[in-house]
C-alpha cells in the first residue's frame, strides 16, 4: 500500500518539479529524462541484481519480436511524456488531468476491443457516460480535445501492449529506455552543437535535469511493487490519486482557469468514474464460483 501511493503522490505532485524546470524545452526535459533513466535502471540491475536482472535483459533482447513490440512501447509512452510535459509548459495541466481520469475507462475499452473482453453492464454504462463528457467538451470547444485523448490513448495502448509483453517491469522498463536513448543523446547532441542546450551552464537547472531520472524509473518500480501484492480493485482506486493532485495543482496552485463549461465536462467524467469504481467494488467482492 504505502509503495503504491508513493508512486501514484510522485506522479501527482511532479508538474510542480517540470513546472521548475519552465525554461528548459519539453524536448530536451524528455530526452533526460530517458537518458538518466537508462543510468539509474542499469546502476539498479547492476548493485541490487534484481533475481539476474541483466540476464533477463540479455533474453529479452535476443528475441526480435519482443523488442519490436518494446520499441513501440517505449516510443508510446516517450510521447506520453513530451505531450504531458509540454502541457505543463503550456499552462494545460487541467486538461492533461483529464486524461488521466479517463485513462481507466479508455483501458476498458481497448481491452473490449483488442482482447475481446467482455464489459460489465456498469462498465459499458460507465464508458458511455465518460464519451458523454469528451462529446461535451467537442460540443462547447469545437474541436476534439486532443490533449486529454492523446494521453489517455498512449497510455491505454502502452498498457494494453506491455500487457502482452513477457518481460518484468523492470527490464521491460530498461530496455524501452534503451531503444530511446539513441534518439535522446542525438537531439542532446545536436542541441550542443547549436548552444541550445540548457544543460552544463552552471546553474540549478545542472541538478535538476539529471533528477528527472529519478522520479520516471522509481514510481513506476514502486507501482510494480504495490500492484503484484494489492487487490485489483484497491489500485483501481488508489489510481486517482495521481489526475486528482493534477487537478488541485493546475486549479489552486497554477491559477489555470476553471469555467462552469469544464466543470459539466469534468462532472460526467467524475460521474462516470464513480459507476466504475462501484462496479470494480463490487466485482472483487463477489466470491469466486466454487469448483465441484
Amino acid at each position: 500500500m504505502l509503495a503504491a501511493l508513493a508512486a501514484f503522490t510522485t506522479w501527482g505532485l511532479a508538474p510542480l518539479y517540470f513546472r521548475a524546470l519552465g525554461s528548459v524545452p519539453p524536448f530536451e526535459i524528455v530526452a533526460h529524462r530517458v537518458l538518466w533513466s537508462a543510468l539509474l535502471l542499469a546502476l539498479m540491475l547492476a548493485t541490487l541484481r534484481f533475481a539476474g536482472g541483466f540476464e533477463r535483459v540479455g533474453t529479452a533482447l535476443r528475441q526480435p519480436a519482443l523488442i519490436a513490440l518494446l520499441t513501440l512501447t517505449a516510443l508510446l509512452t516517450s510521447s506520453n511524456w513530451l505531450v504531458f510535459i509540454w502541457a505543463i509548459d503550456a499552462g494545460r495541466l487541467l486538461e492533461a488531468s483529464l486524461g488521466y481520469f479517463i485513462n481507466p475507462l479508455v483501458s476498458v475499452a481497448l481491452g473490449a476491443i483488442f482482447l475481446g473482453e467482455r464489459l460489465r453492464p456498469l462498465q459499458a454504462v460507465a464508458v458511455a457516460i465518460a464519451c458523454a463528457g469528451v462529446g461535451w467538451r467537442v460540443w462547447q470547444l469545437g474541436s476534439l480535445p486532443w490533449i486529454p485523448l492523446f494521453l489517455a490513448g498512449t497510455f491505454g495502448l502502452y498498457g494494453l501492449l506491455r500487457k502482452r509483453a513477457p518481460v518484468d517491469a523492470v527490464c521491460g522498463l530498461f530496455i524501452e529506455t534503451l531503444v530511446v536513448a539513441p534518439l535522446a543523446l542525438g537531439w542532446l547532441l545536436w542541441l550542443g552543437a547549436h548552444e541550445g542546450l540548457a544543460f552544463g551552464n552552471g546553474t540549478v537547472t545542472d541538478w535538476l535535469l539529471p533528477f528527472t531520472g529519478v522520479i520516471t524509473a522509481i514510481p513506476l518500480m514502486l507501482f510494480a511493487v504495490g500492484a503484484r501484492r494489492l487487490p485489483l480493485a484497491t489500485v483501481g482506486f488508489l489510481q486517482y490519486i495521481a489526475p486528482s493532485l493534477n487537478f488541485l495543482v493546475a486549479v489552486l496552485l497554477f491559477r489555470e482557469p476553471f469555467d462552469t463549461t469544464q466543470l459539466v465536462g469534468f462532472a460526467l467524467i467524475w460521474f462516470a468514474l464513480a459507476v466504475y469504481s462501484f462496479d470494480l467494488l463490487r466485482a472483487a467482492r463477489r466470491p469466486a464460483p466454487r469448483i465441484q
